[in-house]
């Protein structure tokens, strides 16, 4: 069963910048079996001035666009601090052990558009939860928790950040699957961005292409830069959204930030929107006294193991565990567009930064400036648009 609050819709305005864009294929679905939507009350807010769309009758469902899940990190051997710092290739290949398993719940995204009222003809995307029979109640309490955190967002008197995707409705099915219901700012992901430019310099480099204009070369790399920081920045301050109304994300990544474009000349339009809260932990000072829930109570042992103990040593071990994941966010996206494709990903990006480098930002950029220093494109470089991007978002 999933549950929603009552009357605590921020209602979906003209102004918000939206655009379709399309995935080179898909796959084709039924409908399914709709079914009218069971909810109960949970804590409301006296700001919330209208209601979530809750009809399956006020929604058409359209084509299976993809799919996805989650990784469970069961176990990890950190590094030994203290130790003296010294680094060669062979550092490499001596990477710490981290057994990550696959999660139960498998989620689906289908299109579709609202059907009637005053949003008929508004696109969505149905971001589906499957049922207990299938995950267990897991999957129900990840959406009754995604549910909560974006109408919790929604109704601040302040108005929904433009960076954050914005939840219509939803209702659920006679199987038991949760259907949410997202306003459709795009189907692409920073981490579907990343791939498509590290495939292309892939392609680039086995054609042994070479561009007619010898300067182009340097503006792509200009272009994707920009792209890259205003990536970040809109993330960044989505993220910045949550803390200030008390939520933290919890599981911020590449594949949790959507796009409403990838072209690259297009930069100037783009608006990153974070998506996935169904992590999202409540940071209020009532929340923290009254105990941990489902999804809080790893971060608070994991707090307490550092010391954090008082509710405001415990908000801000939150917060930095958030930033600490936008940190790995911001490294993927200053390695993997740049790379050919296969080079890196994020798991080894991670575990390279925190078991080879120990953290050591500035021991990374050495390192991959030695070998790289006679390109014009090093990582180096992208690496030292840190410090623009943290002043640029005010972290």
């Amino acid at each position: 069963m999933i549950f929603t609050t009552p009357h605590c819709f921020f209602s979906c305005s003209t102004s918000l910048p939206f655009s379709l864009s399309k995935k080179p294929s898909f796959f084709l679905s039924k409908k399914p079996r709709l079914s009218t939507w069971v909810s109960s009350r949970i804590r409301s807010s006296s700001l919330c001035t209208a209601s979530l769309i809750t009809s399956p009758d006020s929604f058409e469902v359209g084509r299976l666009i993809g799919s996805y899940g989650f990784m469970n990190v069961t176990s990890y051997s950190g590094f030994q601090s203290g130790a003296d710092l010294e680094f060669s290739s062979g550092d490499l290949g001596q990477l710490r052990v981290q057994d990550v398993g696959e999660g139960s719940v498998k989620i689906r995204l289908y299109e579709g558009r609202i059907a009637q009222g005053p949003f008929k003809g508004t696109p969505v995307i149905f971001k589906v939860y499957p049922g207990q029979r299938a995950a267990g109640i897991e999957a129900d309490m990840m959406a009754a928790n995604e549910l909560n955190a974006h109408a919790f967002l929604q109704s601040s008197s302040e108005g929904i950040s433009k960076n954050l995707l914005l939840l219509l409705g939803g209702f659920e099915t006679k199987t038991g699957e949760q259907w949410l219901a997202f306003r459709d700012n795009g189907k692409y992901s920073a981490a579907d961005f990343a791939k498509a430019t590290s495939e292309k310099i892939s392609r680039a480099r086995s054609l042994q292409e070479k561009p007619w204009n010898p300067f182009e070369q340097e503006q792509a790399f200009k272009r994707r830069t920009y792209f890259v920081i205003r990536l970040f920045q809109g993330a960044m301050n989505g993220l910045a959204y949550m803390h200030n109304h008390e939520r933290l994300h919890q599981s911020l990544g590449p594949a949790s930030v959507i796009l409403n474009t990838i072209v690259e000349r297009d930069a100037v339009y783009l608006v990153p929107k974070l998506r996935d809260l169904a992590f999202s932990v409540d940071i209020s000072f009532s929340s923290l006294e009254e105990g941990p829930s489902t999804f809080s109570e790893d971060l608070w042992r994991r707090a307490s193991s550092a010391g954090a103990f008082t509710p405001m040593e415990r908000r801000s071990f939150g917060i930095a565990d958030d930033i600490y994941e936008a940190g790995l966010l911001f490294a993927y996206l200053a390695f993997v567009p740049f790379c050919e494709a296969g080079i890196m990903d994020g798991f080894s990006l991670q575990r390279l930064l925190e078991s080879t480098f120990k953290l050591d930002v500035m021991a990374t950029r050495e390192f991959y400036w030695t070998p790289l220093k006679e390109y014009k494109m090093t990582i180096s470089h992208l690496l030292d648009l840190s410090c623009i991007v943290w002043q640029m978002t005010g972290c």
